[in-house]
């Protein structure tokens, strides 16, 4: 399979943003700024069946999220503050897709209210589940550095990866339970920096912030 890393592109009338800033503990709260989002936002992969994710808007807010391919017979949808139970904000500057053929594709973005990071794993497969993480670490935050393959998540004890082309894992834990607020992510783990043999990330244990480091190989 190949991996596709896919622009926005903006359906009808462009939208208008006001300039992202990087997260940091010192920083406001706002991740990124964004005016009302009035347009789709449309991504569209290289695979001749042309594989499709799509996000509508609503009063400001995204609204429903869409992806399909041709041939596929129907558009998969679902309703994005009920599956995500929250209410986010996007900019089209801070959303990501990846395809891999008509498989699956991975969308990433942060909420630009408060830098909380989302990827959702969306198969084409009509009857497969979504998979769905709230408590993403994307390289769409400056301070986190992923190779663009990989993606990565916490449960607040480890830092889990996963190779998008492969689907091979790989791991490291922080050796302590860390009372993360996703909401707040920089107050815990302040940087990472995630390639395909090593993980780095700088996390605040009971003892004070604290440099891990590991090698890796993804099975």
């Amino acid at each position: 399979m190949r991996l596709v890393i896919a622009s926005a592109a903006i359906v009808a009338i462009s939208l208008s943003f006001i300039g992202c800033k990087s997260s940091s503990a010192e920083a406001p709260q706002s991740f990124c700024d964004t005016a009302c989002q009035k347009d789709s936002i449309k991504f569209v992969g290289d695979h001749k069946l042309k594989p499709t994710v799509f996000i509508t808007a609503s009063t400001c807010h995204p609204d429903t999220l869409g992806w399909t391919y041709n041939g596929m017979g129907v558009n998969r949808k679902v309703e994005i503050k009920d599956f995500l139970s929250a209410n986010v904000l996007i900019n089209k500057d801070y959303v990501r897709c990846f395809f891999n053929d008509t498989a699956y594709a991975w969308l990433l973005f942060n909420n630009c209210s408060n830098g909380r990071g989302y990827t959702l794993k969306l198969p084409f497969n009509k009857n497969a589940s979504i998979g769905r993480k709230s408590n993403a670490i994307n390289n769409l935050d400056k301070k986190f550095s992923i190779s663009d393959n990989i993606t990565a998540y916490t449960d607040r004890g480890n830092l889990y990866l996963e190779d998008m082309t492969t689907g091979k894992t790989a791991m490291m834990t922080f050796g302590e339970k860390l009372d993360i607020d996703y909401d707040a992510i920089h107050e815990y783990i302040d940087s990472v920096n995630v390639t395909n043999s090593r993980i780095w990330a700088k996390v605040k244990l009971a003892a004070g912030w604290k440099e891990l480091e590991k090698k890796i190989t993804f099975e």
